[in-house]
């Protein structure tokens, strides 16, 4: 399993996945996941000669998900620090409903990410489940399903071959 890592007031932090799971709990692997993909790409990036400084990123995304919420904010602070924002005007609808939400961008100082879900990842059963009003007691299990298999899907793959940048 990788992990991500950072940097706070000089000290190296390592986050693996289960980390980002024992801090969200169990409701939502999926996006979990999806926010570990996000770093796992995305910190490289920002921090070339190294692991970026953690209270320096800032994270926007039209991905409104509790579980990428909860990732962000433990290996970032962010949420706390009021450098995490949910921005509809981020998503893509050009892109289908399966991937219009999947835009983050990060910044780390003079450094800007902007990462894509590449296709293929989320499925049209799961938008569908996922945005329906009210679901019965069967489609909610279904989509708890779901969420664990996009979950596994995510996690058996680099993060070059779910996140394209922008």
């Amino acid at each position: 399993m990788t992990s991500v890592q950072l940097i706070d007031q000089g000290e190296l932090l390592t986050y693996r996945f289960e980390d980002l799971m024992r801090y969200h709990g169990p409701l939502f692997p999926g996006g979990v996941a999806h926010a570990f993909k996000v770093l796992e790409r995305a910190l490289p990036l920002l921090g070339p000669d190294g692991p970026p400084e953690r209270r320096a990123i800032r994270v926007v995304t039209a991905f409104r998900g509790p579980g990428a919420r909860d990732a962000f904010e433990l290996v970032t602070r962010a949420v706390t620090e009021d450098r995490y924002v949910v921005d509809a005007a981020l998503e893509r609808p050009d892109r289908g409903r399966a991937l219009e939400r999947y835009v983050f961008e990060l910044a780390c100082r003079d450094r800007t990410v902007t990462l894509l879900l590449r296709d293929g990842i989320v499925r049209d059963e799961f938008i569908e489940l996922s945005r329906a009003p009210d679901r019965t007691a069967d489609q909610d299990q279904r989509l708890t399903v779901l969420k664990q298999e996009m979950a596994e899907r995510l996690l058996s793959r680099p993060a070059t071959e779910v996140y394209d940048v922008a």
